[in-house]
């Protein structure tokens, strides 16, 4: 007789344990072991328990290929799911097997894992394992299935229910217990204090100090103070949540009709447009992609949405100042351009406007499709299109962690008929219109920041933190990204030779950009390098870029007159008429203005189970090589962190949302 050593690891989540039986089978090329009950003396299973069990065979398995897992119901206990982790077997030839689960079992299901090093579908010969691998993407395309979620938008998950989402990819019980109670908490305080259901208009905005008791944080209280202010009004197209419009002009758009007239006493002395153009010290917001987007019909009313260009000027102090805003793209007497000369009244309503336009586009256009229907495509093809033994599903599925339930959560509780975002200006139909034209002029340079900021022309703008971080961030991530991707891949015909992988890229081009030929996404993959790059752009997407556009959303939008969701009257027509009671107007009501703060607490908090970038605590490789490259890859995450928490130290307004520290792996919330 021989032995087999294997330890069974269950999860660390509350409830991962389970009280039934656990069987295991062993699987060789030499044949499999009795079907075996995994029982110590004690309590077995438990959660963060690991157990060692012997599992005897009159003769060697030869090379062990899967191990078995069923589970079955212990007296009459009801059902309780368990959480497996990993299985480790030691063989009696002393080879030690990792067999990575990371997944619930549930009573009668049968779980076959693979175990061993990472391997690409032509590097397998057994049939057993060929069929294995066909049998795994075959279930996954039956429980992970696109639907249409509206036309000229990535496909989705055709889940329209949490208990539809496979239990692998849900929430932990304790991230779905915080989630609830951040909400409930913040709803309760508002409704304490009869806000959440309030029509009435705002008489003082210094009232909107009191909405909240304890959710603030020192860059939302800094917000309030400082809004009205041109330098930092200019600063957050650089370093706030929407960091994506801002380009530098070389030339005026013709309907855009600002004259030296207008705004020379704004710039250095004897200095002209034509001039600081010249030197690069112009810069331009665009919003044209909002204009006739269809909005909601209040009292009778559609709300505005302005469909706004913003010009700025870099001064010879290097802040970023407004100098000029036109709030609708056709020139008229009745669409007059705003100045900083014009009355404080004046230029603060146009900047107000300014900014609903790019909430407007950064929650839809940046946030919304840039991060979260992106990730949800990439989700979908990775788990249809690369089995578990994949490499690159291992390298790439800790970044789609809680991303499928998270974007359901959204559709049902944000963006649904009812839900806050489509309860702003545009609503459902002027939401799905926005995305549509967003998702039209998606090109895969405009995902990948290096070439982003080229192509805007941001390269040398100073105090441009998102930037410096993100280019820094960016090679680090693509520095290990080539180190992974070219240890498994030695060559371009292996590229080209991996099935699984043009499949892969395949379903990404399809379902996530439609296949649009014109967006530059690469339908399959000839070369090491092309390879490469896609994954940085998928790792960048679903952790850095998020995290820019989500940690901010309290601190800038906490203090809703800087980023109001919604404008309740159209903009001015003429100059010289708006007080601050016309501001109070134009401003959300009471009950939205609430229940939008509470909303950007929500999504803004940082949750207890967060886990960085960089950390992968499910062990889904064994090899030596890639576990000390992520190990150098750790290092250099850390290495950013702490520059940046040196840099912050000396702002007064310090920009963290790129710091790996505090970085969310995937697109979780």
């Amino acid at each position: 007789m021989v032995e087999y050593k294997v330890k069974v690891t269950t999860g660390d989540a509350l409830f991962s344990g389970s009280s039934d039986y656990i069987y295991v089978t062993l699987i060789g090329t030499e044949g499999k072991s009795e079907r075996t009950n995994l029982d110590n003396y004690g309590l077995d299973f438990m959660t963060r328990m690991t157990g060692t069990y012997t599992v005897t065979n009159p003769s060697s398995l030869g090379r062990l290929l899967l191990v078995k897992l069923e589970k079955e119901q212990y007296l009459f206990l009801p059902e309780n799911e368990w959480f497996c982790s990993k299985v480790i077997v030691t063989t009696p030839e002393g080879d030690v097997i990792l067999f990575p689960c990371y997944r619930w079992v549930s009573r009668g299901e049968v779980v076959e894992l693979r175990g061993g090093k990472a391997r690409k579908i032509f590097e397998d010969e057994l049939p057993l394992l060929v069929d294995h691998r066909k049998k795994e993407l075959a279930i996954h395309k039956k429980l992970f299935q696109w639907i249409v979620y509206a036309e000229g938008v990535p496909h989705i998950n055709n889940a329209t229910e949490l208990s539809a989402v496979p239990s692998e990819v849900q929430f932990s019980f304790s991230k779905m217990s915080e989630f609830i109670y951040t909400k409930a908490a913040a709803i309760a305080e508002l409704k304490l204090k009869c806000l959440v259901d309030s029509t009435e208009q705002w008489k003082d905005l210094n009232d909107l100090k009191t909405v909240f008791w304890n959710n603030r944080t020192p860059i939302s209280e800094y917000v309030s103070e400082h809004w009205k202010e041109d330098d930092f009004f200019g600063s957050q197209f650089l370093n706030g949540t929407n960091p994506n419009v801002i380009q530098r002009c070389t030339a005026l758009p013709s309907n855009f009709p600002v004259t030296d007239k207008m705004v020379q006493p704004f710039l250095k002395d004897g200095s002209s447009l034509a001039t600081e153009m010249k030197e690069g010290n112009i810069f331009l917001c665009d919003y044209k992609r909002l204009e006739g987007v269809p909005t909601r019909v209040v009292n009778g009313k559609p709300l505005s949405l302005t469909a706004a260009l913003c010009l700025f000027y870099k001064n010879p102090e290097d802040k970023l100042l407004p100098i000029a805003i036109q709030l609708e793209q056709q020139p008229s007497q009745q669409n007059p351009i705003f100045l900083p000369s014009d009355s404080k009244h004046d230029w603060l309503l146009a900047k107000i406007y300014v900014r609903n336009a790019d909430f407007s586009e950064f929650q839809i256009s940046y946030h919304l499709l840039g991060t979260h229907l992106l990730a949800e495509a990439f989700t979908m093809a990775t788990f249809r299109s690369l089995p578990v033994m994949h490499p690159l599903h291992k390298l790439l599925i800790p970044h789609f962690r809680y991303t499928l339930q998270i974007n359901l959560l959204a559709r049902k509780r944000l963006i649904s008929p009812d839900g806050p975002l489509a309860n702003g200006a545009m609503g459902l139909e002027g939401l799905k219109e926005l995305l549509k034209r967003a998702h039209s002029e998606i090109t895969y340079s405009s995902l990948c920041l290096p070439e982003n900021i080229v192509a805007r022309g941001l390269e040398s703008i100073p105090n441009f933190y998102y930037r410096e971080d993100g280019l820094k961030l960016w090679n680090i991530i693509n520095s290990f990204v080539q180190g992974m991707v070219e240890h498994f891949y030695s060559s371009d015909s292996e590229v080209s030779r991996d099935s699984e992988l043009q499949d892969w890229i395949n379903e990404i081009f399809i379902h996530g950009f439609l296949g649009n030929k014109k967006s530059g996404i690469p339908k399959r993959f000839n070369k090491v390098k092309e390879v490469v790059k896609f994954i940085t752009m998928i790792i960048f997407t679903v952790s850095a870029q998020h995290c820019a556009l989500n940690m901010g959303q309290f601190d800038y939008g906490g203090w809703v007159p800087n980023n109001p969701l919604l404008l309740r009257k159209a903009p001015p027509t003429t100059k010289g008429r708006s007080s601050m009671n016309t501001i109070l107007e134009v401003l959300p009501n009471i009950g939205t203005t609430v229940n939008n703060m509470a909303s950007t607490w929500l999504l803004s908090k940082r949750y207890s189970d967060t886990i960085p970038l960089g950390t992968y605590p499910d062990q889904h490789f064994d090899e030596a090589v890639p576990m000390q490259m992520i190990k150098q890859f750790q290092a250099q995450l850390s290495y950013l962190s702490q520059s940046i928490i040196k840099r912050n130290a000396t702002l007064t307004l310090p920009y963290n949302y790129l710091n790996p520290a505090e970085m969310e792996n995937s697109v979780s919330i």
